[in-house]
């Protein structure tokens, strides 16, 4: 499977976990429980984005410690947007219960995708007559 598909594939299954994440660390908020569909539907697609981005950036690279940097950026940055989207909505944000579990969710996703994805295949010359 290459990069990007394995990064995407990955991601959207982790983020269905980091979403799920919320009742742990909120669990008495009733405002959690009563958008636990949404937290997790928003969670996979940001686990899609992560992932596919992720991929792309495995594919052009070979250093498994810049993959993992990497990872651990966009996941942190991307949960970063959406505590502070929360925020800007007037809802209390949860800065760490987001962003914490976006970038566990970045850190495997950059591992995997360097470890298990298809490298990329390498152009070769042709002989020329």
């Amino acid at each position: 499977m290459s990069k990007p598909v394995l990064g995407l594939v990955l991601g959207g299954v982790l983020g269905v976990f980091d979403g799920l994440s919320a009742l742990v660390s909120a669990p008495n908020d009733p405002a959690v429980r009563a958008g636990i569909v949404g937290i997790v539907i928003g969670s996979t697609m940001k686990g899609v984005l992560t992932g596919l981005i992720i991929g792309w950036f495995a594919k052009r690279t070979q250093s498994l410690a810049s993959g993992i940097a990497f990872g651990l950026l966009v996941g942190v940055a991307l949960a970063a947007c959406v505590s502070l989207m929360q925020k800007m909505s007037g809802q209390p944000a949860y800065y760490w219960q987001i962003m914490l579990p976006g970038g566990i969710l970045g850190i495997i996703v950059g591992y995997a995708t360097f470890t298990y994805g298809a490298p990329a295949p390498r152009l070769t010359r042709t002989a020329q007559s």
